[in-house]
């Protein structure tokens, strides 16, 4: 189902539309992919019960963006803006990965809200920081 006609508004007016396809059918697409991405996130948290490393790898692969790549695609949109996601997608994970060496060590020191909380903060000032040094390099983040 291509949605590319779909009454698209932003702040109150229609920028297109084609009476073709129904609310119905947008709502429908919508839930299918909630249903699809929920399904990923489910199937990550329930191999990671079974298994510390295949639910890491899996959790490692880049399943939502796919699925959020193959969305805009049957959507439609154009390949600049494709690809422009993916590439913000690489410069917007590198500063989340100091988190995913400090939760460990902070775990059984803290707790694990503190510990989430305290590496949500570090991921913001990791990113601020590397926003500022990748802006040098002609890489806008913010």
């Amino acid at each position: 189902m291509a949605l590319h006609g779909v009454i698209i508004c932003r702040r109150g007016r229609v920028i297109e539309s084609n009476p073709l396809i129904t609310l119905g059918e947008v709502v429908a697409w919508i839930i299918t992919k909630y249903f699809l991405t929920a399904a990923v996130v489910v199937l990550v948290s329930e191999l990671a019960k079974r298994s510390d490393k295949l639910g890491g790898f899996v959790a490692a692969l880049p399943l939502v963006t796919v699925l959020t790549l193959i969305w805009l695609y049957i959507e439609k949109q154009p390949q600049e803006k494709i690809a422009n996601h993916a590439w913000y997608t690489f410069w917007y994970v590198v500063p989340t990965l100091p988190m995913f060496l400090a939760f460990p060590v902070l775990l059984p020191r803290i707790g694990f809200w503190p510990s989430l909380f305290a590496c949500v903060i570090i991921t913001i000032v990791c990113f601020g920081l590397f926003a500022l040094a990748v802006r040098r390099f002609g890489v806008e983040l913010l």
